[in-house]
């Protein structure tokens, strides 16, 4: 099995859960893959071209593929398992955005969206580099055209969720896991980056992949 592993918005290949699911992936064999969903670009960055990115990297797998996906990467790897059902075996969210494409996006532009649609660019801080960056407004109307909230998907999704997570919701990822009976869902008592938890996701992740 490929495991294929998306960071979420602001952040990139190089995060600490990034290095940290790698390295310990990496140790049982087992083929890990980060692609940089900032690439080519951070400011013209699109959901559609995030997709894209991931689809080539299950199209390029040998056999099976895990998505593991962080916050905005687990919204594109909801969507990226409904675009290749037949490839994707299992997926992992890590405090998914799951609505980004809504509330999560409305409150990122803080001044509006229609100040933001108006400008095309918002500024916006970028952990992995440390500084502020424009995002145009394509990424919200794009975004807009992806629903992982109702999305409906079959194969096993294992879920990790902070309780005093400040960026994603943690009532709405418990609502969203509960509705579906093929979601094993994990609440903890950690924020949305999960860095005090990660010992404990590895060894329900490890089981939950059949390592």
């Amino acid at each position: 099995m490929r495991v294929v592993y998306l960071h979420g918005f602001a952040s990139s290949s190089r995060s600490s859960k990034a290095a940290f699911f790698a390295a310990k992936l990496a140790g049982l064999g087992v083929t890990v893959e980060t692609p940089d969903l900032n690439e080519p670009d951070f400011s013209t960055l699109t959901v559609t071209r995030m997709l894209a990115q991931v689809g080539a990297s299950i199209d390029a797998a040998d056999g099976p593929v895990a998505l593991v996906g962080s916050s905005l990467g687990g919204f594109v790897a909801v969507q990226a398992a409904l675009q290749r059902t037949a490839r994707v075996q299992r997926v992992v969210l890590l405090a998914p955005a799951l609505d980004f494409g809504g509330q999560r996006m409305r409150e990122l532009a803080g001044i509006g969206l229609e100040a933001w649609k108006a400008a095309n660019t918002l500024d916006v801080f970028h952990y992995a580099y440390g500084r502020v960056l424009p995002v145009h407004y394509e990424l919200y109307a794009d975004a807009s055209r992806y629903d992982s909230f109702n999305a409906s998907l079959t194969i096993p999704i294992q879920v990790f969720q902070g309780r005093r997570d400040a960026a994603v919701d943690p009532d709405s990822v418990e609502r969203w896991s509960k509705a579906r009976p093929n979601v094993e869902l994990h609440m903890l008592d950690d924020d949305h980056q999960l860095l005090g938890s990660l010992d404990y996701i590895w060894r329900e992740m490890k089981r939950f992949l059949e390592l």
